[in-house]
């Protein structure tokens, strides 16, 4: 029979921690408003951003334009950017775009390329130095403790370019979660390097070129435009990311709440059964002692 005393300290180790993760999904859904905003309106401008890119590709030809436009003409050696979250407690977010992040190497790898991995977030990092570690070149960690500036993705944008100009790597692919909604985020694979001209927008090129008259050059607008439009994707990916992982740990604290309410109830109806059972068996004892009198 369970102790009375052990039921009643793990009944209150579940309620402190009913009352962590009440505080922790609170916090998380305060923080998910203010997230969500900054990734909605990050859209617009890195979709504009995409189809400037394509219009002015469009009147550069394939060996003549930038590299970060054209490539390199090779793509034997790929450099994947994981970017999850410092902290965990957020479900399978973090696993969810480790496990993409993956898939993609093993399938490179297989098809014989050469694979560098960089990671932004300590749980892809830790995750993956676990099968991959002689494979990351480089690790960001503690970035945005509060909120994500574009500070911090020009920063990684200006490494990779460097790394891309001293011939590191062919191409550059980020992995991070979009936001749908709290219970929903999407693991998205995004081509930072060389830009990636978003298929089907011969139109909105032939509409540009009909409204715009760029000046000067197009090559001299893209050399300007393109280190700039890989800080704004990583931007745009690390928004949508913090998005998801306050969505995300929102909906795990909520149903670790529910289910340490769920267990303090189990217990609670443990601990009153077993305290009726020790009374029931005292008075039996008292009982039998008299009549044996």
């Amino acid at each position: 029979m369970p102790n009375l005393k052990d039921l009643k300290v793990r009944i209150n180790s579940v309620k402190s921690t009913q009352k962590i993760t009440s505080a922790m999904k609170m916090v998380a859904a305060a923080k998910l408003k203010r997230a969500q905003e900054a990734a909605e309106a990050a859209r617009p401008y890195a979709v504009r951003m995409d189809r400037m890119i394509a219009a002015l590709g469009a009147n550069v030809s394939g060996g003549d334009g930038p590299k970060l436009l054209t490539g390199t003409g090779r793509d034997d050696v790929h450099l994947i950017v994981v970017a999850t979250a410092d902290r965990g407690l957020c479900g399978g977010f973090n696993s969810t775009i480790v496990r993409a992040a993956r898939r993609k190497i093993d399938k490179l790898l297989a098809e014989g390329k050469t694979v560098k991995v960089m990671t932004v977030g300590r749980k892809g990092r830790d995750q993956l130095r676990r099968v991959h570690g002689d494979k990351i070149i480089s690790s960001k960690e503690n970035l945005a403790r509060t909120v994500v500036g574009f500070t911090v993705a020009d920063e990684i944008g200006r490494e990779l370019i460097r790394r891309f100009e001293d011939g590191e790597f062919d191409v550059a692919t980020m992995f991070f979660n979009r936001f749908k909604s709290a219970m929903t985020q999407v693991v998205t694979e995004q081509q930072l390097i060389p830009a990636n001209l978003p298929e089907g927008e011969q139109e909105d090129t032939g509409e540009l070129k009909a409204l715009y008259e760029f000046e000067p050059d197009e090559e001299s607008i893209l050399a300007a435009l393109l280190p700039r439009n890989v800080a704004t994707q990583i931007f745009t990916g690390l928004l949508e990311n913090a998005a998801s992982e306050h969505g995300a740990r929102m909906t795990a604290m909520d149903s670790a709440t529910r289910n340490a309410g769920d267990m303090i109830n189990k217990l609670t109806l443990t601990y009153n059964r077993t305290r009726q059972a020790y009374i029931t068996k005292e008075l039996i004892e008292i009982i039998s002692g008299a009549e044996a009198l």
